[in-house]
């Protein structure tokens, strides 16, 4: 199975070359998603506590895991003690695959 830094191109900072060590430090930000709803904003100015948004997604369905906008990923959600995570299942293969 292939890691995230071969899908991604990203070179080995085990391979002695300087420029890639600065590289690795970089933060980047990680979103998952696990769906998404469409509302009208009189809709939106009416939800108030305890109101539930239903998403387009099913509780089966893999969530997408985007790395700086772009889709790399997809995976289940996950709880962590007690906080959610995402088990990564699937790596997007090609550039092609990857959508903003």
């Amino acid at each position: 199975m292939a890691n995230i830094d071969d899908l991604l191109g990203a070179p080995d900072p085990s391979d002695g070359d300087p420029s890639t060590y600065a590289i690795g430090d970089a933060p980047v930000e990680i979103k998952v998603v696990i769906g998404t709803a469409m509302l009208r904003v009189r809709d939106l100015l009416k939800l108030g506590r305890g109101a539930v948004v239903e998403l387009d997604r099913e509780l089966k369905d893999p969530t997408d895991i985007y790395v700086e906008g772009v889709l790399v990923a997809r995976g289940e959600v996950a709880i962590i003690d007690d906080k959610i995570g995402v088990t990564l299942t699937d790596f997007i293969k090609s550039s092609r695959e990857w959508k903003r």
